[in-house]
């Protein structure tokens, strides 16, 4: 994650790292001494361009520290790959897992940067035989890429979105099952999935189906989703911090009404499992 998220628009994100991990998170870091809670998750997670993300409102619910494991941009990968940051996630004592999009996943096709998940490194070779005509120097993320191959061929694009899939049910079985306490499954956005696979217009988490969420829910030991509601789609970045020239990425995100909703949802769950 770049430094230049530190502070934007006057928000002080106090980017920390916990132990021997290479991976920088919103802080300020929390004490891991003691019983605590952990977040794993992306953007809304994080919590870019809010002032107190969910995981800061729900940690005065509860009265437990709550670690903010959120990488804008995440996928599974980029927890699994870091042994000190699944450390802390199986010792908490609830940690929460953000449902995230199938697309930023290393697979059969192509792999992705270890820490940045939404970097496209390279296509293998079976991608390069389905898609002959396709020149992958041009793609840098993933979103590019998987947009260009639909356009070229939405019916082979559906074999891509099938292996996508299925890897993000076997790298999410194998998070979740490396919990050893309570994990609560966070489905944010969940009724505005999308029977098409053009992700172009698919929305957050990307091809993530009802049936990939059945089989790893199971693992957890709860399943939540929250939508936000009509008064806080309505009120859009009100009360967000960010500069002018990235409105349009912040009305992307969940808004401040949007976190406090969650939160809402969170606190009385995450109490009775800790």
């Amino acid at each position: 994650m770049s430094c230049e998220i530190r502070k934007l628009g006057g928000l002080d994100y106090a980017l920390c790292r916990y132990g021997a991990s290479k991976l920088q998170f919103r802080g300020p870091p929390r004490k891991t001494s003691v019983p605590y809670v952990a977040f794993m998750g992306g953007a809304k997670t994080f919590g870019r361009y809010i002032a107190l993300p969910f995981p800061a409102l729900v940690e005065r619910q509860v009265a437990l520290p709550c670690l903010n494991l959120g990488i804008p941009s995440a996928g599974v990968d980029v927890f699994l790959r870091d042994d000190e940051i699944m450390r802390l996630a199986s010792a908490a004592q609830v940690t929460v897992v953000q449902v995230t999009g199938a697309h930023n996943i290393t697979n059969r096709y192509y792999s992705v940067h270890p820490r940045r998940n939404d970097r496209f490194i390279t296509p293998s070779k079976l991608l390069c035989s389905i898609y002959p005509e396709v020149d992958f120097a041009e793609f840098h993320f993933t979103r590019h890429l998987l947009n260009a191959l639909w356009t070229v061929s939405n019916t082979r694009f559906e074999l891509v979105v099938n292996e996508l899939q299925e890897a993000w049910v076997a790298r999410m079985r194998l998070l979740i099952g490396r919990m050893t306490g309570p994990s609560v499954l966070l489905w944010l956005n969940a009724h505005d999935e999308v029977s098409t696979s053009d992700p172009t217009i698919g929305s957050a988490p990307l091809f993530v189906t009802q049936r990939m969420i059945a089989q790893v829910e199971t693992l957890a030991a709860k399943l939540i989703q929250v939508s936000p509601s009509r008064r806080a789609v309505s009120e859009g970045t009100t009360g967000m911090v960010f500069p002018k020239e990235e409105k349009k990425q912040a009305a992307q995100l969940a808004g401040v009404r949007a976190h406090r909703e969650i939160a809402d949802v969170l606190g009385p769950t995450i109490r009775r499992l800790a």
